[in-house]
């Protein structure tokens, strides 16, 4: 069962699995850096100083014991309080639109790579040039 499990782990495809995953892990890190740092920032500009993580709607009771800001959606939500926060399922959205757009861009660029490869003249063939070489030996 070992052998079989160190076979598996030895094929490329699981290695290459692997080296996506984390690298996929990194670059989602990046679009959520890029939406909540620069992105979302610009678009509050834009309509007058709107912070979309911070539209939420209470849907209990706050307790009597909560010390926090009642206008926190994190503090809220920390505390238990039952919120549905829409503002921050807006900037997980735009997040993940960015991060679809950045991967299809990306897929298209390869997917360009390859087919320009596919598309490049192979050479002429063994027959071509054996053809070629007895011709020219003929004309000597």
């Amino acid at each position: 069962m070992l052998s079989e499990f160190k076979a598996f782990i030895a094929k490329g495809n699981v290695l290459d699995l692997a080296v996506a995953v984390i690298i996929g892990a990194a670059f989602g890190t990046i679009a959520t850096s890029l939406t909540g740092d620069i992105i979302m920032p610009i678009v509050g500009a834009l309509f007058g100083g709107l912070d979309f993580s911070s539209h939420f709607v209470v849907l209990g009771a706050i307790p009597d014991t909560f010390a926090g800001n009642p206008a926190s959606y994190a503090e809220l939500k920390a505390a238990g309080v039952p919120v549905l926060g829409w503002g921050q399922f807006v900037t997980v959205l735009i997040n993940f639109i960015i991060l679809a757009f950045i991967i299809f861009l990306l897929v298209r660029s390869a997917n360009k790579a390859v087919k320009k490869g596919e598309d490049a003249p192979a050479g002429p063939s063994e027959v071509d040039l054996l053809t070629e070489i007895r011709d020219e030996l003929r004309k000597r």
